[in-house]
């Protein structure tokens, strides 16, 4: 497999940086100002919990405010936010479904009939649909875009972040060590295509006693600050295990969460 050597007189690439691939321009109807990935190594540590959350928030401080849903075979932005109308079509483009607050949403699950239904589609045609997401969706005037990523590092990572105009990526992971190797892998890719890390965010760090406040370390210690230095980054957060949130977000009442985990992280994003 053929990988970035960073000396283009050898690399195999065909990169935008030897004028191969070029960075797709999104719809003309639409104006997109910062777009910001969030990634993992691995599925399950709170990326997309992350990304409505960093959403809600930069809405919130009067940002309008948008989200990819690159997750494609994996949707779970949509059940956050409870939508009760799926995304549509203008006759020229496809329209993002819109959130209580007014976050603009594109989702694959936004579009089929029923939100159980298996997408078994093969890496490029996926890569090639969240590829659309961005330039066949009448986005508007968009301040902020958080593109929900697919774990790892195949194909639609691939494609977002080569085709893509991102400024920059948060990384989210756990304590455990194992998570912490892939999530290097996850940045290591990124630095390849010189994505520059805006924040790491520790999921499930802990969880606080409702009696004591105590923070109880299920998962160990936490490894946030070795996180940091080994991604490359000063800004980091510690996000607990919260029964709120979770039952929040199964309600499709994300937009009403309280806590200040991450505003450091938002703080940095908007800069």
């Amino acid at each position: 497999m053929s990988e970035c050597t960073h000396n283009c007189d050898t690399c195999t690439l065909n990169c935008e940086s030897k004028g191969g691939i070029q960075k797709e321009k999104a719809n003309d109807k639409s104006s997109i100002k910062k777009a910001v990935a969030v990634v993992s190594g691995k599925g399950g540590v709170g990326k997309s919990l992350t990304t409505g959350l960093l959403a809600t928030l930069a809405q919130r401080m009067g940002y309008k405010t948008a989200i990819l849903d690159a997750d494609i075979t994996g949707p779970s932005i949509p059940r956050m936010y409870k939508f009760t109308q799926p995304a549509t079509a203008d006759g020229e483009a496809l329209v993002p479904a819109v959130t209580a607050t007014g976050i603009k949403v594109m989702s694959v699950n936004l579009l089929l009939e029923n939100e159980t239904d298996p997408v078994i589609w093969r890496g490029p045609v996926i890569a090639g649909t969240v590829k659309q997401f961005y330039t066949d969706v009448n986005w508007g005037d968009i301040d902020i875009m958080f593109i929900d990523m697919p774990p790892g590092t195949g194909d639609v990572p691939l494609t977002v972040f080569q085709s893509i105009p991102v400024d920059g990526m948060v990384v989210v992971t756990s304590p455990q060590e194992l998570v912490q190797m892939v999530v290097q892998k996850a940045v290591n890719m990124a630095s390849m295509l010189n994505i520059p890390v805006l924040g790491v965010v520790e999921n499930m760090s802990y969880l606080e006693c409702p009696d004591c406040g105590k923070k109880i370390e299920l998962y160990g210690e936490s490894k946030l600050e070795e996180a940091k230095k080994i991604i490359g980054t000063e800004i980091g957060a510690r996000m607990p295990i919260n029964p709120k949130l979770a039952a929040a977000c199964d309600k499709g009442m994300i937009e009403l969460f309280e806590g200040d985990w991450l505003n450091n992280i938002i703080s940095e994003i908007l800069k």
